[in-house]
């Protein structure tokens, strides 16, 4: 019985810390600006299977694709296997679906195919990131945080991997012994193999497969709790970013309605102006952006494949549109703690431009939605950038002398180029 509560009683804990940080989350992506994107609802959901779920888009790195196709399958078929372990932990059973004889076989035994599957997707990652410094893992965004993030969460895959085979090996021996109510249950093809490692002695067995059972399950706690501080949310908010993201087709940019109702009085004055929501021109800060846009941040998974495709950071400039996403995230996520400490309108002096992105970033940017085509979640930083270069030239007419000249000639001109519309055609005269 005393085993049985604690284990109950770390469920509820786990759970209920895990929801109040989902709570918060979602409390600081709702800061965000309206966003209709509750259209097209069978196009989105079809979006999200294909992307999301199917992850039609790895598969551009063939490689990473397969072995995180492992890791994935993985993490959500042996996680069936939990619901076995919560009802052994809440009722004292153990192996409570022993029953289902030859399909609780191959079940185990797919589920040990699959750990180990994990365990060495997981060990490549690992050189990957860590031996073989691939140039898609570094950038200036990329710091100590970042990189150990990434090495936590795959340590702890391996760890948990570990603890299942174990767990299992310990259990097949103590059954082959006829000990206690370890019933003959379960195929073990791979834990089969490190028996001849495991001691002989009934009571060492007892404490490994107890202590491997107990760490599988609060490591499965604790990295649930540990997701809403990591890039790993992704696990859960790639369904949701992939169902809203942008159907629209890619470089269409949104237009603000405020704006197009003045250019339709201009050029019609029996023009009568569509209700607009007052507000700031473009972006400053994350309160700025739609609650699309944080929602992105929160996704973001760093893998840097929008950044190793920008064509303005393949050519030395100082942007990263992985780099916009997590600072939007820090930025969000540092606004979120000060809703908490100080309540809502509380000014820190601080914003997105300038103390997080620079406006040299955002000029960088040509446009050319590289980035968005690369994001296995349809993570769009271009939106980003775009309202915040509405806020640097509509709020405070701050833009590059080269931005400020092609904006003179459009008025005057009516084209970017500085020669009078008379002139456009002098090109086709002969000499």
């Amino acid at each position: 019985m005393v085993s049985q509560i604690l284990f109950i009683a770390l469920t509820i804990a786990a759970i209920a810390f895990f929801s109040l940080n989902v709570k918060k989350v979602i409390r600081n992506i709702k800061i965000g600006k309206p966003a209709d994107r509750f259209d097209q609802p069978q196009k989105r959901l079809l979006t999200m299977i294909k992307v999301a779920l199917g992850q039609t888009k790895m598969v551009v790195r063939p490689i990473p694709a397969f072995l995180h196709f492992i890791v994935y399958i993985g993490f959500v078929i042996i996680n069936i296997e939990v619901l076995e372990i919560m009802i052994d932990g809440i009722f004292g059973t153990h192996r409570i679906f022993g029953g289902l004889g030859s399909l609780y076989n191959f079940l185990i035994g797919s589920f040990e195919i699959l750990a180990l599957g994990v365990w060495l997707s997981c060990a490549v990652f690992l050189i990957r990131r860590n031996i073989l410094n691939l140039k898609r893992f570094k950038g200036i965004e990329m710091t100590k945080w970042p990189k150990s993030d990434a090495n936590y969460i795959l340590i702890t895959e391996i760890l948990l991997m570990s603890a299942f085979l174990l767990m299992n090996a310990a259990d097949a021996k103590l059954q082959t012994m006829g000990v206690g109510h370890y019933i003959t249950a379960g195929a073990f093809p791979v834990s089969n193999l490190l028996q001849n490692l495991l001691p002989n002695s009934e009571t060492s067995l007892v404490v490994l497969e107890r202590g491997c059972w107990w760490f599988h399950i609060i490591g499965i706690l604790a990295f649930l709790n540990y997701l809403p501080y990591s890039k790993h949310f992704h696990i859960l908010f790639a369904f949701p970013n992939t169902y809203f993201s942008n159907l629209e087709p890619k470089g269409e940019f949104t237009n603000m309605k405020s704006v197009t109702n003045e250019v339709k009085a201009m050029l019609d004055p029996s023009f009568t102006p569509e209700e607009a929501e007052a507000g700031r021109f473009g972006a400053k800060d994350v309160n700025d952006l739609s609650w699309v846009n944080l929602m992105n941040a929160y996704t973001c998974t760093e893998c840097g494949r929008c950044t190793s495709v920008c064509p303005a950071n393949m050519t030395g400039k100082l942007l990263s549109p992985r780099k916009i996403m997590m600072d939007t995230r820090d930025r969000l996520t540092e606004v979120g703690k000060n809703i908490d400490k100080s309540g809502n309108g509380f000014d820190d002096g601080k914003s997105l431009i300038d103390t997080y992105i620079s406006r040299e970033e955002i000029w960088a940017c040509t446009s050319c939605n590289a980035c968005t085509e690369a994001c296995p979640i349809n993570i769009d930083p271009l939106a980003i950038i775009v309202e915040l270069r509405r806020f640097a030239v509509m709020e405070e007419s701050q833009a590059p002398a080269s931005i400020n000249a092609m904006l003179g000639n459009i008025e005057n001109n009516g084209a970017p180029w500085k020669y009078a519309p008379a002139d456009r055609l002098n090109w086709a005269k002969e000499n």
